[in-house]
């Protein structure tokens, strides 16, 4: 039975690869033109992967093979390939592929609408996309599972509606009174930062010199530019990067960058043995987002981070930067500013975006909304959280690729990503001193501590059994909020001595 397996393996994997491929292309470098022609492609290929996935003989190797003593990895294998299989069972093949176009084509539609702030444009997509997703909760639903839990269950085990609801109580009830307490702190930046201009082919220089900083693979890698910058990757040797450059924030695609790169260098330093197999990539988002925020936030926008790699984004924009200081720098990349733009958003508020999609995704999926006024509800909450009145399309409910691509469920794991970063972040400065490892340009040793701690593991184990192993704790948002608090405190400090 495990040959037969293997071999059907085989056969899925070079096909995903090449829909793999194809959907990489379409998000960075692919023609316009081509788009009608590509998707006839990927329909034949998805049908063919489907086939395979659901050959009666692939399903039977795996049913006898659940039942047998196994042990290893490959136990955790089949468990995760039939936990799959009984899902994938539960959907009509017809539905099934006939969606996968649909996300194949949606994305561009999205991107699209975006450029013209035109949310009617992209609704009848979206509205398709939420049918199928209501379809898939009542064909995944059990006993134990139902409604948006099951969709948010599919990004991270054994978190629904009820634990996030208790996550975000704590940050409601411990982090906002303190950020409502520092927006009224006054912040002074040079000007050159807030209305300046910088040339993207200097900033793709710095960028790539990122790359040798935090010790991601280019010959495991690449990194690219699209509208929404992303991870995207199969095995350990293939993992790929995008950013997105504007040319007033200097700071925008750095940031990205790194938040990127952390993705991939978690994918990447999984162990080569899961390549080709169900193990082999991060283990949940919540899981991975805690690796993309902690090299984002805890490592990229630290004190240490700065006056080490400062003078050499000061050397390519010597002009501009002249006259501005490493610590400026630093307190200009952690300012905090009420911003309608997620990606953009500074740590102390990028909860509250977050809290902002996760209610309207609880009230599409519980009946409360309807597709056509999420405009409206977008921009009522983001002036009952944030104060701003959003001025189009484009700066608010267009602004993400996520619905576009079906991921309904996703976004909390970025708030709770944040959290996990947090606590993995405290365990870890003290087992190794992080900022002397940053001043040392030894980033590797950090990589190393993830790798062994976390990364090598895939999804050989689960996120709750990936914390523990880490931390030596069960989770705990508390970790987040001190690790702010105590952050912010020490930064805003600073304005009041200078």
């Amino acid at each position: 039975m495990k040959q037969i397996y293997e071999q059907f393996k085989k056969e899925i994997n070079a096909y995903k690869y090449a829909l793999w491929l194809m959907g990489w292309d379409d998000e960075t470098e692919a023609p316009k033109a081509s788009k009608a022609y590509r998707t006839e492609q990927l329909e034949v290929l998805y049908t063919l992967v489907y086939k395979l996935e659901m050959d009666e003989k692939r399903l039977a190797a795996i049913d006898q093979l659940a039942k047998e003593n196994l042990t290893g990895p490959f136990k955790r294998e089949i468990e995760l390939e039939k936990k799959g299989i009984d899902q994938l069972r539960k959907i009509p093949q017809a539905e099934y592929i006939a969606y996968q176009v649909l996300i194949s084509k949606s994305s561009q539609i999205w991107a699209e609408a975006k450029k013209n702030s035109d949310f009617e444009a992209f609704l009848p997509t979206l509205e398709e996309i939420i049918v199928f997703q209501k379809k898939l909760i009542k064909y995944l639903e059990t006993d134990t599972l139902k409604g948006y839990d099951v969709l948010l269950d599919m990004y991270e085990e054994n978190m629904g509606i009820k634990e996030y609801d208790e996550f975000f109580k704590v940050l409601n009830e411990k982090l906002v009174p303190f950020v409502l307490k520092t927006a009224k702190v006054k912040q002074k930046f040079p000007s050159v930062l807030l209305k300046g201009s910088f040339n993207i082919e200097k900033q793709k220089q710095f960028n790539h010199r990122l790359a040798d900083i935090l010790s991601y693979d280019l010959k495991k890698g690449v990194i690219k530019e699209s509208v929404h910058p992303f991870t995207s990757g199969v095995v350990s040797v293939d993992t790929r990067v995008t950013t997105a450059y504007r040319e007033d924030l200097i700071d925008a695609a750095i940031f990205s960058t790194i938040h990127e790169m952390g993705h991939g260098i978690y994918e990447q330093q999984v162990n080569p043995e899961f390549d080709g197999s169900i193990l082999s990539g991060g283990v949940s988002m919540g899981i991975h987002e805690s690796q993309s925020r902690l090299f984002e936030n805890m490592i990229g926008r630290s004190k240490a981070f700065w006056d080490t790699y400062y003078p050499a984004l000061q050397q390519i924009f010597a002009k501009e930067l002249k006259k501005v200081t490493a610590e400026q720098f630093h307190l200009y990349v952690n300012r905090v500013k009420r911003d309608f733009i997620r990606i953009e958003a500074d740590e102390l508020t990028y909860s509250l975006h977050i809290m902002i999609r996760y209610e309207i995704e609880k009230a599409l999926f519980n009946g409360k909304l309807q597709p056509k006024d999420l405009p409206k509800t977008w921009n009522k909450l983001y002036k009952k959280y944030l104060g701003l009145t959003v001025k189009n399309d484009a700066f608010g409910v267009l602004q993400d690729i996520h619905w576009s691509i079906g991921s309904f469920g996703y976004f909390p794991t970025y708030a709770l990503g944040s959290a996990y970063a947090a606590q993995i972040y405290d365990v870890m400065n003290q087992e190794i001193d992080v900022e002397q490892c940053i001043k040392n340009n030894d980033i590797r040793k950090i990589n190393r501590w993830l790798r062994e701690h976390i990364h090598q593991y895939g999804k050989l184990k689960t996120p709750k059994e990936i914390i523990l192993n880490a931390t030596n704790k069960p989770f705990d948002p508390n970790y987040y909020v001190d690790y702010l608090v105590k952050k912010y405190t020490t930064i805003f400090k600073a304005y009041e001595v200078n």
